[in-house]
């Protein structure tokens, strides 16, 4: 297997990103969160007329919301980030990379003519990576060597 081959080869769509959690711009935070919670995900998808306008994260939360002491009934549209990174489901999988890495990012929205059809996150990225080097993933050890309890050479 040649990894920088296949990361340019294949595409987002292999990654089998997960279903999209859509809110409205007008619905508060705290529908978000709860949406969220519910359903066990880091962020969801800020739409209007199925159009992809925003995405509310975790960091969106504690950064723009709880940290500046913000009311949860606030709307999303107001502390979501506007007009997220997107790829395509045809994108190579390199794209995502480099775009997830350029901004800092750990989802991605997957959208289709700027409607949502997934999110790419991270952890869908290195499950990826483990299938390439899956002796080198699963044969390190469970806890890295300890210190020597002196320097060499005393």
């Amino acid at each position: 297997m040649n990894l920088a081959r296949d990361l340019r080869a294949e595409t987002v769509s292999r990654l089998h990103p997960t279903q999209p959690w859509i809110v409205q711009a007008t619905q508060p935070v705290s529908d978000a969160v709860k949406l969220m919670r519910e359903k066990r995900v880091g962020c969801v998808l800020v739409c209007e007329q199925r159009r992809i306008v925003g995405i509310f994260t975790e960091r969106d939360l504690l950064r723009r919301v709880l940290t500046k002491a913000k009311p949860l009934d606030l709307p999303i549209s107001e502390c979501m980030t506007p007009a997220p990174v997107t790829v395509h489901p045809k994108d190579s999988i390199s794209i995502a990379i480099k775009r997830m890495q350029k901004g800092g990012f750990r989802h991605l929205p997957v959208v289709v003519d700027d409607r949502p059809v997934g999110i790419l996150s991270v952890k869908r990225i290195v499950h990826y990576l483990v299938e390439h080097f899956p002796t080198m993933v699963y044969n390190l050890p469970p806890h890295p060597p300890p210190a020597p309890p002196k320097r060499e050479g005393d």
